[in-house]
């Protein structure tokens, strides 16, 4: 359990890193980028670690990237040339 866990949090810091190095101005601190993917990670492999028990070691680390990409695609900011304005603004 304590390499899952080790396993995932790597798997988000570099999820999250390699989000906060491409996405810079759609991202909010990097701070932030590079803890909502650990934690995330260590959600998703928690997670997936109940569901399925141990043994999957594999199937736990997909799990914990699967939920660390979603939770840092909540963070995107929409790109500026596609905002558009209220008709009432």
């Amino acid at each position: 359990m304590f390499l899952e866990a080790l396993g995932a949090a790597m798997l988000g810091l570099a999820l999250a890193w390699g989000a906060a190095y491409r996405l810079p101005h759609r991202l909010p601190s990097r701070g932030l980028v590079l803890s909502t993917g650990v934690a995330g990670a260590l959600f998703g492999a928690f997670l997936t670690h109940t569901a399925l028990g141990s043994g999957h070691f594999l199937v736990i680390l997909a799990g914990a990237v699967i939920v660390s990409a979603a939770l840092l695609s909540l963070l995107l900011r929409p790109a500026e040339r596609f905002r558009r304005r209220s008709a009432t603004a």
